[in-house]
């Protein structure tokens, strides 16, 4: 017999952004320790947040094991409802909530805007999504069926972006704790709020704290479940938690920021994403291109590119289109009139600025004009660091070889395929790669052996929910979105009917 849970909720309309709490079996919730984001424009404090204790902990998994049950029994169609009544609340709340993400991670408002859009259509275009039963085989004699039911509780462990984890958990009847960052807690936790309207309690939690809730939360056996985004380091660490008590595991490796299960700052992070540009191409269209696919959120995007490799013939001409497109980015507060906000955090700033130190020392030649920041008076203060492009550097130089998740770059000369393959494919990680020419026949023989999850032509960054995505090498296991995500929320169940 089914069970069908009834959603709703009496939670206020309006959200406070001004006050911030841990969701907990339906709750709002306070802790008796708390801190404080900063905003990394105006280095202000942002709003108190929770710091969870093991005790916060233990209720939220014991509140998502309790719901468990009831909402793997709840009919598919009315768990799509559920998340379609909350993609359109957020949709609803969409200023509120850019203009928060604006404030704790930096980005120009524009681009929270058109995030806030992103993960309304995440959350929409894989709530729609079905997993049915697969016929194995059907005779008179026998039936085959595989079916995917739910693994229990699952953990999303993220940075800002965790839309793109919520869906598939929730819709394949998993119940979901969500970790933001302690660097960005604020939008986590108040999607989780605003979740409790459409959700019965325990099913959609959100717990804020610092480095050590990571582990907490890995090494608890309640969870059966683990989706992990952030450094490949960290994800090593967050595999071998998770071993002890085999919960499934999905680690996309992408970010190197801090994501509270230990610091990132000496790690490496799991993207450096190579573009591939051919003689053939429109030097200022795709000149233009790159430096926005480059720099959007200063970089900070884990499939943003990282190295840039220009055919030889080309380079002169190209590279001085990069410089002008670049040096043309306004930087400054997000909420101001810019196109490029500040680094998210402290730590990795002063790696930023570290690395560009590194590069002076070793006598690199920058190409665009080195100075502290283009940001106005009023917000000189902040995490700003002006874009640069790095000409030509040896492959072995840092700023190839360490992923500055920042608006630092390099251009590179190629001469032969076979040589910007091996120069591009020469890396532990393997997210995204693009390749830029007008003959797509070229195109796909190079994509082709690209070493990277996703691979683009004359475009990057062009991510969508219905495709998978994860990486190779170490960027990192197993991969979400597209039917291959939800079947990572579930387990595999083949039955064997005999009819006669």
């Amino acid at each position: 017999m089914s069970a069908t849970l009834t959603i709703g909720s009496s939670h206020p309309k309006e959200l406070d952004f001004e006050n911030f709490y841990n969701v907990i079996n339906g709750e709002l919730t306070k802790t008796k320790e708390i801190r404080n984001g900063t905003n990394p424009s105006t280095l202000e404090k942002n709003p108190d947040v929770p710091v969870s204790t093991v005790e916060d902990v233990n209720r939220a998994v014991d509140a998502a094991r309790a719901a468990a049950h009831a909402w793997a029994l709840t009919p598919w169609t009315e768990r799509q409802k559920a998340i379609l009544s909350f993609a359109d609340a957020l949709s609803e709340s969409k200023l509120a909530f850019a203009r928060m993400q604006t404030i704790e991670q930096g980005k120009p408002l524009a681009l929270a805007m058109d995030e806030i859009d992103k993960a309304v259509q995440w959350l929409t275009v894989q709530a729609k999504m079905t997993l049915p039963n697969e016929v194995v085989e059907e005779t008179d004699e026998k039936r085959v069926v595989t079916r995917y039911t739910p693994l229990g509780v699952a953990l999303a462990i993220v940075p800002w972006n965790s839309c793109g984890k919520i869906a598939p958990a929730l819709v394949t009847g998993n119940t979901l704790i969500l970790k933001p960052s302690p660097y960005t807690p604020y939008c986590g936790l108040k999607l989780a709020e605003l979740a409790q309207r459409f959700f019965p309690p325990g099913v959609f939690q959100a717990l804020s704290g610092g480095d050590d809730l990571g582990p907490m939360l890995t090494e608890h056996p309640g969870i059966d479940k683990v989706s992990f985004t952030g450094s490949t380091a960290t994800g090593k660490r967050v595999m071998k938690s998770c071993s002890n008590t085999l919960k499934r595991v999905t680690l996309e490796l992408l970010v190197y920021l801090i994501h509270g299960v230990g610091s990132v700052l000496t790690e490496t992070s799991g993207g450096n994403d190579p573009a591939i540009v051919c003689a053939d191409v429109d030097v200022t269209e795709t000149a233009q291109k790159i430096a926005l696919f480059s720099l959007l959120n200063s970089g900070q995007i884990c499939v943003a590119i990282k190295r840039i490799y220009v055919h030889s013939s080309i380079f002169a001409e190209f590279t001085q289109a990069l410089v002008q497109m670049t040096q043309a980015f306004r930087v400054g507060d997000g909420l101001g009139d810019v196109e490029l906000g500040p680094v998210q955090n402290s730590m990795q700033y002063e790696r930023v600025k570290d690395l560009l130190a590194k590069i002076e020392a070793q006598n690199l030649k920058i190409a665009t004009e080195l100075k502290a920041s283009d940001a106005s008076d009023s917000t000189k203060k902040g995490y700003f660091i002006t874009p640069t492009v790095i000409e030509n550097p040896p492959d072995d130089s840092c700023i190839v070889v360490e992923e500055p998740f920042g608006p630092v770059f390099p251009v590179l000369k190629w001469d032969t395929e076979e040589e910007v393959l091996r120069r591009a494919n020469d890396t532990d990680m393997g997210l995204g790669a693009s390749v830029w020419t007008k003959d797509l026949e070229k195109a796909e023989s190079l994509a082709s052996r690209l070493n990277a999850g996703s691979v683009w032509v004359n475009t990057h960054l062009e991510l969508q929910p219905n495709a998978p995505f994860g990486g190779h090498k170490q960027s990192g296991i197993g991969c979400e979105w597209g039917l291959q995500g939800l079947r990572s929320y579930c387990n595999t169940q083949t039955l064997f009917l005999k009819k006669k």
